[in-house]
């Protein structure tokens, strides 16, 4: 029999260390998503709130045939118990890369510390931080990799 403690640290070191990471699979994923992404800017333009983008974003992804979860939960681990905070990933896309969806003035640190501790949370290992609120798309693009 497995304990609960056992179990919930073999669940969590699995998202931590995710055997099908492949660099090359992800770089063309983020390349679609990119282009998913810009396709919303280019038709909405900046100016709209975070949730408008992320629904055309997710209706666009659809369209495209790419998978995706929406607002995704991701728990802590702490002290080998899993425990839901209420932290949220906007998307996740092809249970790969994770998105975190802005329309804000200026990205600060603390958006990419989100991601980072959104990353860390969630096991996976490329990022995406998406501001819409620039003229173009490509000035609010921020990829990390763990």
């Amino acid at each position: 029999m497995i304990s609960r403690r056992s179990a919930t640290r073999d669940r969590h070191l699995a998202r931590r260390h995710p055997r099908s990471f492949s660099p090359l699979l992800c770089e063309e994923l983020t390349k679609q998503i990119l282009g998913a992404a810009i396709e919303v800017h280019k038709t909405l333009g900046p100016g709209l709130l975070e949730s408008a983008y992320e629904v055309c974003l997710c209706h666009e992804l659809q369209e495209r045939g790419i998978a995706f979860e929406r607002q995704v939960e991701l728990p802590i681990v702490y002290k080998d118990v899993t425990l839901s905070c209420g932290y949220r990933a906007d998307l996740v896309v092809a249970d790969k890369v994770l998105l975190e969806l802005k329309a804000v003035d200026k990205v600060l640190p603390v958006h990419q510390a989100q991601l980072l501790t959104y990353l860390r949370l969630s096991g996976k290992r490329v990022g995406l931080l998406l501001n819409f609120n620039v003229t173009m798309l490509t000035q609010g693009i921020v990829r990390r990799v763990l």
